[in-house]
């Protein structure tokens, strides 16, 4: 967007343009440094994601991006640090976080919050297993390209029912697959490692 128009103005612009022509629905807003996401839903369940940033702040945050086209006043994108992947220490320790919560939650008879605090366990230790082959490891953009013997492994943190004992036994799949994929902060691992298999432990 030129420097000095209402970013909101030129995106309210457009969104009823949308509304009006193919009959869009307003999800969401995303705002993301200086850019602001508008998602939309189209009939047939197409989203459709509508982006505005200053013309000034516009530039790549990743390697893949590629400019097709340039218009007056846009004199070029800006150099912007690319988007770092997220910190290995964070990640871990945002599962070990979950898997405390889990348990927790089993103990206190609420199998569906515990259910949740699992898949957060294997989303994190799937996050640092894209992490460490250089895949995407934000919104499980890389989980379908991890090695088969990987996607295998976190299979079984998948739960199956809200039965105690399948809670338990996801969750100890969901702490095997985190320490497996825990190289990236191995001193870590090893103090938390005892801790983590008590949790399991009966």
């Amino acid at each position: 967007v030129a420097d000095g128009l209402p970013i909101n103005d030129v995106l309210e612009e457009w969104t009823r343009a949308l509304v009006a022509e193919f009959a869009a629905i307003h999800l969401f807003d995303l705002p993301s440094g200086p850019s602001l996401y508008r998602v939309l839903l189209l009939p047939g369940c197409l989203q459709f994601d509508l982006s505005f940033t200053p013309a000034a702040q516009f530039g790549a945050t990743g390697p893949k991006f590629k400019l097709l086209l340039s218009k007056p006043p846009f004199a070029g994108p800006v150099t912007r640090p690319h988007t770092s992947p997220p910190a290995a220490h964070e990640l871990f320790g945002y599962a070990v976080h979950h898997a405390l919560r889990a348990r927790f939650c089993i103990e206190r008879d609420r199998p569906w919050q515990a259910e949740y605090w699992i898949s957060g366990v294997r989303d994190y230790a799937l996050a640092l297993a894209c992490r460490r082959r250089g895949l995407p490891a934000y919104h499980g953009r890389g989980y379908d390209a991890l090695p088969a013997a990987v996607q295998e492994a976190m299979r079984g943190a998948l739960v199956r029912s809200l039965e105690r004992a399948e809670l338990l036994r996801a969750l100890r799949c969901a702490i095997d697959g985190l320490l497996a994929e825990a190289e990236e902060v191995s001193d870590l691992a090893a103090k938390v490692e005892p801790e983590l298999h008590k949790l399991v432990t009966e």
